[in-house]
């Protein structure tokens, strides 16, 4: 299922554009894989290539709000339990 994911630098882009990473979680390893409201981090991979977290309803996609974290998303990505990704080596 496709849907819109607003990049924070370039709009509103269809998802396929982006690398999903997983949701922000509280410890690393661990997933709550909610039906609902979560926290994810995104890569726009074909577009800006800025790392950034989105809030979305699993249910619908609905994208409630995107932001670029403080911290850079090498440190965000590995504090929040991600070690590899598609477009970015383990750390």
């Amino acid at each position: 299922m496709s849907f819109l994911l607003p990049c924070p630098n370039c709009g509103p882009r269809d998802v396929n554009e982006f690398s999903y990473a997983g949701e922000v979680t509280k410890r690393p390893n661990f997933r709550e894989n909610v039906a609902g409201i979560q926290r994810e981090w995104w890569y726009h991979r074909l577009g800006c290539e800025v790392w950034f977290q989105a809030e979305r309803d699993t249910r619908t996609n609905e994208v409630i709000r995107v932001e670029i974290p403080s911290a850079s998303p090498r440190e965000g990505i590995a504090a929040h339990g991600v070690t590899e990704t598609p477009d970015m080596p383990a750390v």
